[in-house]
């Protein structure tokens, strides 16, 4: 009887196991989320990018009216640059770019170039705010060459700190490099 009784038991523990499976009956409800575990470790530092560079299209100003700066006659035209701070031009770099009014043969300014039979040289002159344009001629009869409303600028302000994405922490002086190359280190569309 013992042993019977024993199998008896056994027996109705396998249906209950077998009759109570996960797809019987309906989800339970979810338990309370865990307390938030601790905030890892800080990742390494990035590198700089090109995130705080700042850059215009490209700018018709209005012709050049006579101007005389430091002595030297010539002519000049200003556009408004708002954010041209104390700052950048304290730390940063400040380009400017000229083009005939295509946006194609590029020149970087200071350019200087033979007009009206003279050499002369086209120059960006940054004050807060402001990117003034000046042309004047290498000779001192008081002519001056003509600095027409066609010609079209852009400026790059790039501030302090920004630095070029390179594996040598050289400071980069993008003065020397080409528009082409400003460009396409920051990102900018030509």
């Amino acid at each position: 009887m013992k042993f019977s009784k024993t199998i008896f038991t056994v027996f109705l523990f396998a249906i209950l196991a077998i009759s109570c499976s996960s797809d019987d009956g309906t989800d339970g409800v979810n338990g309370a989320d865990g307390a938030t575990g601790a905030t890892g470790p800080a990742g390494p530092t990035g590198a700089t990018g090109s995130a705080n560079v700042i850059f215009s299209g490209w700018i018709s100003a209005p012709a050049g009216t006579a101007e005389t700066i430091d002595g030297t006659s010539g002519l000049s035209t200003s556009f408004d640059v708002p954010q041209l701070s104390a700052d950048i031009m304290a730390k940063g770099t400040i380009l400017v770019y000229m083009s005939f009014g295509s946006g194609t043969n590029i020149y970087t300014l200071p350019y200087t170039s033979t007009a009206g039979g003279y050499a002369n040289t086209i120059t960006a002159i940054a004050s807060l705010n402001k990117i003034k344009i000046f042309r004047f001629k290498h000779a001192a009869d008081g002519t001056t060459v003509g600095l027409p409303s066609s010609l079209t600028y852009r400026y790059i302000l790039i501030p302090g700190g920004v630095a070029a994405a390179t594996s040598k922490a050289v400071k980069t002086d993008y003065s020397k490099m080409s528009y082409e190359e400003v460009c396409a280190q920051f990102n900018i569309q030509p």
